[in-house]
C-alpha cells in the first residue's frame, strides 16, 4: 500500500462482487490486483472483465498473496465465517459483506481473529458510509427532532423466489431477515443503539426460512423501533424517525437515499438531497473510500462501522430468529435458542 494506491483483492465473483469491483476500478487510488473463486474458470472470466492481473481458483492462494492490501469478501453470507476467517488467519485486512455472518458466535470469532492479528476488519454496511445517512444521523444526534421516540423501517422484495433460490435455502442462510432485515435493524441501531428487548413474528417457508418478519425493538430510553422485511411483497423501502419535537422521513431507498425530509415543530419542512458530486445512488465508493482512509491511518476498524456495532446488530438478528424459530443447519440448539413459550414468538407457516 502506498499513499497513492490501495491494492484490493476480491473473493467471489457474483453480482455484488461485480458491482463493488466496478466502482473500485473507477477510483483513482484503488487498484484491483487479484480475484479468487472456487472455480478457476469463474475467476478468470471475472478477471478478464475487469482487467485484474491475477485470478485464483481457490481462496487460499488469495489469502497468501502478499501484494494484496485488503480483500473484499462477497460470498453468500453462509460462507463469510470461512472466507473471512481464512483471510484474517493469513494476516489480511478484510471488508466482509453484510450480513456479517450467520450468527453472533461466528461474528465474535472473526472479530477475535482480527484483533489477534492486528488486521483491519469491517462489515460492508454501505448505508453507514453514505453521506446523506451520515447527515441524517448528525441531525438526530444534534437534537434536530428532540429525543427519539420511534424508528420505522422496511425492506421487502416482491419475489416470488422458487424453493431452490438462495433466499429460500437454509444451507445458504436464506430468508428475509439476514438478507434484507439487516438494513432496517442496522438503521434503527445506528440511531438508538442496541435494544433492551426484542419481540418478533414471522411467516416461515416450508424450508424453514422466514418469508417475512416483523420485529419490535424496545430501548432503555423508552424509544421503540418497528422493522419489517419480506421476500414475498415489495415494500416502499422507507424509513421514519420521530422525535419529541419533529420527524425525519426517508421516502425511498432509506439505506442509500437520494433525499430525506426534516419536519420540525413550528417550521416549514426542509429537504436534504444527495450531492451529485458523491456519485450515482447505488455507488459503493463511499464504503471503499472509508476502508482506504482507515488503512492509510493505520486503523484496525472504522469509526463509521465499528465492530462492536456489528456485533450488536448480530445479537439482535439472533434474538429475532430465536423468537420466530429460524435455525440454520449446523447451528447448535442454543444458538439461536428455541422460541419462547410465552407467545412472543408464535409462528405462522405457509
Amino acid at each position: 500500500m502506498t499513499a497513492d494506491t490501495v491494492r484490493w483483492g476480491v473473493l467471489a465473483t457474483g453480482g455484488i462482487a461485480a458491482a463493488f469491483t466496478a466502482d473500485l476500478v473507477d477510483l483513482p487510488d484503488a487498484e484491483v490486483v487479484a480475484v479468487a473463486s472456487r472455480s478457476e474458470a469463474s475467476a478468470k472470466t471475472f478477471a478478464d472483465r475487469f482487467g485484474i492481473p491475477r485470478a485464483y481458483g481457490d481462496w487460499a492462494s488469495l489469502a497468501a498473496d502478499d501484494d494484496v492490501d485488503v480483500v473484499y469478501v462477497a460470498t453468500p453470507h453462509a460462507a463469510h465465517r470461512a472466507a473471512a476467517g481464512l483471510l484474517l488467519e493469513a494476516g489480511r485486512n478484510v471488508l466482509c459483506e453484510k450480513p456479517f455472518t450467520l450468527n453472533v458466535r461466528q461474528a465474535e470469532e472473526l472479530v477475535a481473529l482480527a484483533r489477534e492479528h492486528g488486521s483491519f476488519l469491517m462489515e460492508a454496511m454501505w448505508m453507514y458510509c453514505h453521506p446523506l445517512v451520515r447527515r441524517l444521523k448528525a441531525l438526530v444526534d444534534d437534537g434536530a427532532i428532540g429525543e427519539v421516540r420511534t424508528v420505522q423501517a422496511d425492506f421487502g422484495l416482491a419475489g416470488p423466489f422458487p424453493p431452490a433460490h438462495r433466499l429460500r435455502d437454509p444451507h445458504q442462510g436464506g430468508g428475509a431477515l439476514l438478507d434484507l432485515g439487516v438494513y432496517p435493524v442496522s438503521f434503527a441501531q445506528l440511531l438508538l443503539g442496541e435494544p433492551a428487548d426484542v419481540a418478533a413474528r414471522a411467516v416461515l417457508s416450508p424450508e424453514g426460512v422466514d418469508l417475512q418478519t416483523g420485529a419490535l425493538l424496545s430501548f432503555d430510553s423508552g424509544a421503540l423501533a418497528s422493522v419489517h422485511c419480506s421476500i414475498v411483497g415489495g415494500t416502499g423501502v422507507t424509513a421514519s424517525v420521530t422525535g419529541s419535537h419533529g420527524r425525519i422521513d426517508v421516502p425511498d431507498g432509506f439505506f442509500h437515499p437520494e433525499r430525506f425530509v426534516l419536519h420540525r415543530d413550528g417550521r416549514d419542512p426542509e429537504e436534504f438531497t444527495a450531492d451529485p458530486a458523491d456519485g450515482p445512488r447505488g455507488t459503493f465508493r463511499h464504503e471503499a473510500r472509508e476502508v482506504m482512509r482507515a488503512l492509510r491511518a493505520g486503523e484496525t476498524e472504522s469509526p463509521l462501522v465499528p465492530l462492536d456495532g456489528t456485533l450488536a446488530v448480530m445479537r439482535t438478528l439472533d434474538a429475532i430468529r430465536e423468537r420466530v424459530g429460524v435455525r440454520y443447519p449446523g447451528e447448535s440448539p442454543n444458538s439461536p435458542e428455541s422460541p419462547e413459550e410465552d407467545g412472543a414468538g408464535a409462528l405462522l407457516s405457509l
